[in-house]
């Protein structure tokens, strides 16, 4: 692994670390209905991918270990330039239901 491919996996694992605390003891109601928690989970959102878009340019092999990269870099996009249409029930769901598991998994590969 690059020496630079610990620095964007360090930046996508802090990035869903920030996310969860910002999610932390809220549900999906709060979450839409709280527009600072949902601009700061859609910049910390942009930064994931963008780190994990770093990393897939720089070094695939590594990249390829990241579970649903494309659709992390995919969500970047839609957030960065189509930000009209995020639907942020997708968002949730996505914050919900597969963010903890990415952080560990991309602890996992800090740590190889």
């Amino acid at each position: 692994m690059l020496p630079t491919s610990k620095a964007h996996l360090w930046d996508a694992r802090e990035a869903c670390l920030a996310i969860l605390s910002f999610v932390d003891g809220i549900d999906g109601n709060d979450f839409h209905a709280n527009l600072l928690v949902q601009s700061a989970v859609e910049r910390q959102l942009e930064i994931l991918g963008e780190a994990l878009k770093r990393l897939r340019r720089t070094d695939p092999e590594t990249a390829a270990e990241v579970p649903d990269l494309g659709r992390i870099i995919g969500m970047r996009n839609v957030i960065a330039h189509e930000y009209a249409v995020v639907d942020h029930a997708i968002v949730w769901s996505v914050v919900d239901s597969r963010l903890a598991s990415l952080a560990v998994q991309l602890a996992e590969l800090l740590e190889s």
